[in-house]
């Protein structure tokens, strides 16, 4: 093969989960575009069952519903568990019960459509939690059912993307050389069109449409996700809220955190944590549990952590 060849290519792009989704399918595929397009129906699944936005999914009804041990599905279930499980590794630095305090900041409405989200549920201003419920819940695997405070409201923002990204992944278990890409986050296997690793440019947190940096990553599949407080902003600040003051973390600390590890659901959901705790705290943490990151701070300075060992941050201009 010449460096000019390159392999036969199907992409599918599509809106889900508030954002643009795309597969790319490197090689000759069998049905190609059916399992691409079947790949993205896993973001409308995952949004179905796990989002605050929409009054009829599964994690509406379960805030709603407040009496005691509740059964919901396989998928939410796992989706819960996992969540519950990465907040108790950070000591509550990712909170998937932060709702209440996401709905107060005025994330209160659907950024695909501008809807208005009710308080689910009604709240008694003075018993409601703004965070850490998820302390009190009680997830039992034997029934399959979860029991969450008196009203306690979830947001799974934080985990929900990275988790539609590995399922997405995981349906195409079969394909040697995809790439599924989620609002600027990533799950990635094999190689890229043109036979090479596949390369990701970090998006710049001030420069707009300008790149931080470039990651390639030496594994035959890995996930990048990035948290940044320039995406989703209200009159009160950015969406990434530090638990422990239920308020955006201040701007002094962190301006973005991507990292990168076998699974986006664990990405997603540390990228979340290390910027709450931010840069010491975040990057000791994330060395703990074995992946590698990139922080960009407030002033522009940047940090690498390369525990896992596989990647290649390059950044802007050639330095790495």
């Amino acid at each position: 093969m010449t460096a000019a060849t390159e392999f036969v290519t199907t992409e599918f792009v599509t809106t889900a989960m508030s954002t643009t989704v795309s597969v790319q399918l490197v090689g000759a595929i069998p049905e190609a575009a059916a399992r691409a397009a079947q790949a993205v129906e896993w973001f409308r699944v995952v949004e179905a069952h796990g989002s605050r936005f929409l009054g009829d999914s599964e994690v509406s009804r379960l805030c709603r519903n407040e009496r005691g041990p509740q059964a919901v599905s396989p998928l939410l279930f796992e989706l819960l568990r996992v969540a519950w499980a990465v907040a108790a590794a950070t000591d509550g630095a990712f909170d998937p019960t932060l709702g209440r305090a996401l709905h107060h900041h005025g994330f209160d409405r659907s950024w695909q459509d501008g809807h208005r989200v009710p308080r689910n549920p009604t709240p008694d201003t003075a018993t409601a939690p703004l965070s850490g419920a998820w302390r009190q819940a009680v997830l039992d695997e034997a029934t399959g059912t979860i029991a969450l405070p008196p009203q306690t409201m979830l947001d799974l923002g934080g985990i929900a993307k990275g988790f539609a990204l590995d399922l997405a992944a995981r349906s195409l278990h079969d394909v040697p050389n995809m790439c599924v890409v989620a609002g600027g986050d990533l799950h990635c296997r094999g190689h890229n069109p043109r036979g090479a690793p596949w390369r990701t440019a970090v998006r710049h947190p001030v420069q707009q449409d300008g790149a931080a940096c470039v990651v390639e990553v030496a594994a035959e599949e890995y996930a990048l996700c990035t948290s940044g407080d320039y995406a989703r902003v209200t009159a009160a600040g950015h969406h990434l809220l530090d638990p422990r003051s239920k308020a955006p973390t201040p701007s002094v600390g962190l301006r973005s955190v991507t990292v990168v590890a076998p699974h986006a659901v664990v990405a997603d959901a540390l990228a979340t944590a290390a910027f709450v705790l931010g840069a010491n705290a975040g990057a000791a943490l994330l060395a703990e549990h074995g992946v590698d990151a990139y922080f960009i701070d407030a002033d522009g300075t940047h940090h690498e952590v390369h525990e896992w060992g596989c990647t290649t941050f390059t950044r802007a201009g050639g330095t790495t």
